[in-house]
Order: structure tokens, then sequence, then C-alpha cells
């Protein structure tokens, strides 16, 4: 294993900010920490792979978001049905986080372009809209990470979303932006209700499995390879597991681990740069979701280390 700082190994974004008091949630805030501590106990990582990102700035989150939806967001002019949707308390400090994170993900694609393999130790919140937050997403760092990379010059990206819930303020994002080829593995009948169309959806039935899930996976990617993609945004949530609280398929952690590999050699293997982000996981033990967390990284520092 290299060491903290190696010149081509994957950098970790990360900061202590990541987690933000909301209360008694299903969303398990602790997690970042917990992933963090996982990865140095595994070995896996050295206290030197973890970088600070910088905070998204109001610029980044515009390529997105409405000016009248991210003045709501500074100032706390959410309605409480916004609040309702957004299905997560508004703070201050909770925004601050969100451009934390959001940071993080525009840091991991960089990194990506750069090193080949970025990972942001957060991020993946896709359901945000350009005008709204839903389903725990008040900024679709997703869609901001991407958009920063087409500003900067790349140009073509796409994004293979497999969390268990479909990535609808993605899609509807990019919907006429030929530079971005959206992906998305989901269970079919779950959240969201409103599944504005990805380029290539991929709706599985409940309670499918891995032998199901990894074959319509290789399919899927097979299918982004050929829109020869200059980077990748791999949202890879914990969430398809068969123990999640919100989530109904049934994916064990080994079949979650293969879908992982196959991802990571499928886009390495062609020289695509790729940047990983965490999407969901409220698994019954949190210590679930953070071993399924920790072991998506585990393999794409490995995947970076290896190229």
């Amino acid at each position: 294993m290299g060491t903290g700082g190696d010149s081509m190994r994957p950098l970790l974004q990360y900061s202590d900010g990541y987690a933000v008091d909301i209360g008694s949630h299903v969303f398990p805030m602790t997690k970042f920490g917990l992933i963090r501590e996982e990865l140095l106990r595994r070995g896996a990582a050295v206290p030197g792979d973890f970088v600070e990102p910088e905070p998204a700035t109001m610029g980044d989150a515009l390529l997105i978001h409405t000016p009248k939806y991210v003045e709501k967001l500074i100032h706390g002019g959410l309605s409480p049905m916004e609040e309702a949707v957004l299905e997560v308390p508004y703070s201050p400090e909770f925004v601050e986080a969100a451009l934390l994170w959001t940071g993080g993900t525009i840091a991991a694609c960089r990194s990506a372009l750069e090193r080949g393999v970025g990972i942001n130790v957060a991020g993946g919140f896709h359901h945000a809209y350009p005008d709204h937050g839903e389903g725990f997403c008040v900024l679709n760092d997703v869609a901001i990470g991407v958009a920063t990379a087409l500003r900067d010059g790349t140009g073509r990206v796409a994004v293979v979303d497999c969390d268990v819930h479909q990535g609808n303020g993605t899609a509807f994002a990019f919907a006429s932006d030929s530079r971005v080829f959206t992906v998305s593995l989901h269970q079919q009948h779950n959240y969201p209700s409103l599944k504005p169309p990805s380029n290539v959806d991929v709706g599985l039935a409940d309670g499918a499995a891995g032998d199901v899930y990894l074959p319509r996976l290789a399919d899927a990617l097979e299918t982004t390879l050929g829109f020869s993609p200059e980077l990748v945004v791999y949202v890879a949530g914990a969430d398809p597991y068969e123990d999640d609280l919100l989530g109904g398929l049934a994916l064990t952690r080994s079949d979650l681990a293969e879908r992982d590999a196959a991802v990571l050699s499928a886009f390495c293997g062609a020289g695509v740069p790729i940047a990983i982000v965490l999407a969901g996981g409220y698994a019954r033990r949190v210590s679930d979701t953070v071993a399924i967390h920790a072991t998506t990284i585990e393999q794409a520092i490995a995947a970076g280390e290896a190229l």
C-alpha cells in the first residue's frame, strides 16, 4: 500500500464538518466520521490520505440551482412545505455542511481528472432539484460537481447512480444537456414517486437480489462506455443492502462489493477518470452502512493505486 501523499494515490475528501446535528433521524450523520475510522482501522487509508475540501461557493451552487432557491437557503427563507419536502430540519449549520459536501464532490471530480480516481467521503445528494430540495438533499452536489467539470473544460460526463432511490434531481437537471449521460439503477417502487427519465433507467422489482442486479448493471456499464465519457461520477449508495430500512432490494454486502468492483473495473480499465460519492445508507445497524461504504472506498483506493 502506498502512503498518504503519493502522487497517484487517491485523495479522500473529508471534513469533521460533514456531520451536523439533525436530531433523531434515519439519516446517520455519524457515518462520515465512522467511515474514516473504519478505513484507518483496516489499514486501507492513513491520516495523510484525508484532505479537507473547500466549501462550494455560491457561484458553484448557481451552476445548477436557481438564485431564488439559493437565497432562501442562505437566509433561512424556506417555507414549512419546502422544509417538509426536504425531510430534514433546516438550519444554517445544515446548509454549511451541504456546501462542504458539495465542495468535496467538486474536489473529488477534479482529483479524478488528475489522478484517475477521486473520492468524497460524503456526497451523492441526488434528489435536490434546481429550485428546491427534497429527500434529505438540500444541494445536488452530484449535478454541481458535473457542472463544474463541464465549466472547467471536460467535454462529456456520465453519472452512474446505484443508490436504491432513482436520481431524480440529477436526471432533471441534465435532461436537455447532451454532454451528460445519466444512468440510474434503483428499486422501481420506491421513493421518489415521480422519476424524471435518466438516459438509462433500470427500475428493479422489490426484493431483487444480486443475481438480477449485477447482470443489469453490466449492461448499463457497457452502454455508458458507449457514450465515451471523459469523467464518470459514481453514486455508490449503500442502501440496496438487504437490511436497509429505506430500501427494498436484497443485495448482500458481497453483492455490493461486486457491484463496486464492476463499476471500478469498467471505467478504470477503459482509462476513464471516476469520482466516487457515497449517497444513502440506512441499514438497521449503522455498522453495516459504515462497512459497506468503507469497502467501496477501499476498492476505489486500490483501483487508483493500480493505475
